[in-house]
């Protein structure tokens, strides 16, 4: 990949540096009292700008990105965010806690020449037009990239890492804490570390980890530019703002994304479904048994590809293990082999596409969440009629996937914790 430094624009603070009321995750993962919440903090929080409208699944009216715009120019002219002297690239800490473990991923902010996906960009999602269409608006009118996409890479030597973190000493120009994640923000404009790490990284690719929609906008709109003679291949537009991450950061976490199933007809439950599933091995536990708040961890224990499902039964949990492997062959004979072997893929064309096709009603919803908790909480409530935890998706699969030139089923990965937005912005002018 080719990178390069960027005069990032960043919030104006006083000497502490503390941006904790500015900054937001990702818009994707919002809600409408997400962001009210946000907003409550202050006015000032980018996500007025990064989410104009809610949901962001399709276009919204022009208006809402009007005044997105509005926001962000009246923000530049009047010093509520200031731009870098000298192009930079960021050195990146996140501390956060997990499943009773302390944990800082360290990371680079910088920008990624945009090219086609599959050489020195490789995804492992799919996109969806409503959501790029949404995107593509926003930076239409504003300019800017709001939030970085987060990738990670290979630094089997941690040359990359050495050389970023020894510039990085001393305390961060920006600090704050989001949601028990506390994120620090130094600026890194020495040249000639620069092109060393430019030259380390001149033959390795990045790994997209979250932020497909946003790749594949800020690529749409750097090359509908060049398409009309508003931009040279040196401008701005043609390199993306990522997070970037070595695989070998124990920080780097994939998260399970759990399934929850509501809209089957009134006829099912779990144990008419288990009947229908011959060809896993089950197990019952009681739920006072099952720790799902780490549902990784409590899935492990009954070995690789264990899955835990629950209906509205509170009593107890069911946990699933395939028994037979060459039935996924038999129903998804034209995909890989590692993606044969995902839980997520299994739960999908055994489970979801074809046990559940007798209950399956034209209300079905699928939700995903990261909690496990939230998935029993659903179910014992009655606002789920079926709960599905797995385990997490390990990252070398997620690099097989890409590799092989494949996509993952969706919602396949949750990368912890997402890198907050507004810590530092992008022009593309």
């Amino acid at each position: 990949m080719q990178i390069r430094p960027f005069r990032g624009w960043r919030y104006a603070t006083g000497p502490e540096g503390d941006v904790g009321d500015f900054i937001a995750p990702p818009y994707d993962v919002l809600t409408q009292k997400d962001k009210e919440d946000l907003l409550g903090k202050s006015e000032k929080n980018i996500v007025s700008v990064d989410l104009p409208h809610v949901p962001p699944s399709g276009l919204g009216p022009d208006e809402v990105y009007q005044q997105a715009a509005c926001t962000m120019d009246n923000w530049r002219c009047s010093g509520v965010l200031l731009q870098e002297t000298s192009p930079a690239i960021y050195a990146y800490e996140q501390s956060f806690n997990w499943a009773g473990k302390s944990y800082s991923r360290r990371g680079m902010i910088c920008a990624v020449r945009a090219s086609e996906l599959g050489r020195d960009v490789i995804p492992h999602e799919h996109t969806f037009a409503g959501p790029r269409a949404d995107r593509f608006r926003l930076t239409e009118y504003t300019r800017m990239q709001i939030s970085p996409i987060l990738g990670f890479f290979a630094d089997p030597q941690s040359t990359v890492e050495s050389l970023l973190w020894q510039a990085a000493e001393g305390k961060p120009l920006s600090k704050g804490q989001l949601h028990e994640v506390d994120e620090r923000l130094w600026p890194v404009t020495n040249e000639g570390l620069i092109a060393e790490i430019s030259v380390a990284l001149k033959e390795v690719p990045v790994f997209i980890a979250d932020g497909h929609h946003r790749y594949a906008t800020a690529l749409s709109y750097a090359n509908s530019l060049r398409a009309s003679g508003q931009a040279d291949e040196t401008h701005e537009s043609n390199f993306i703002m990522f997070c970037l991450i070595s695989q070998q950061d124990p920080g780097l976490l994939v998260l399970p994304t759990h399934r929850v199933i509501r809209g089957l007809s009134s006829s099912f439950t779990v144990p008419s479904m288990v009947k229908r599933l011959v060809d896993f091995d089950w197990q019952r536990c009681s739920v006072d048994d099952a720790n799902l708040s780490d549902a990784d961890s409590f899935l492990k224990r009954y070995g690789k590809g264990a899955m835990a499902f629950m209906g509205t039964d509170p009593a107890e949990i069911w946990i699933a293990k395939l028994t037979n492997p060459e039935v996924m062959k038999a129903v998804a004979a034209d995909e890989t082999e590692a993606w044969r072997e995902l839980d997520v893929s299994v739960l999908h064309k055994l489970v979801i596409d074809k046990a559940l096709a007798e209950w399956r009603t034209d209300d079905l919803f699928i939700d995903y969440t990261p909690d496990g908790k939230a998935v029993l909480a659903a179910c014992q409530s009655g606002r789920a009629q079926l709960g599905v935890c797995l385990q997490g998706t390990p990252l070398d699969s997620v690099r097989r996937i890409a590799l092989a030139g494949t996509t993952m089923p969706h919602k396949s990965t949750y990368f912890h914790p997402k890198p907050a937005t507004g810590m530092v912005l992008k022009s593309l002018e």
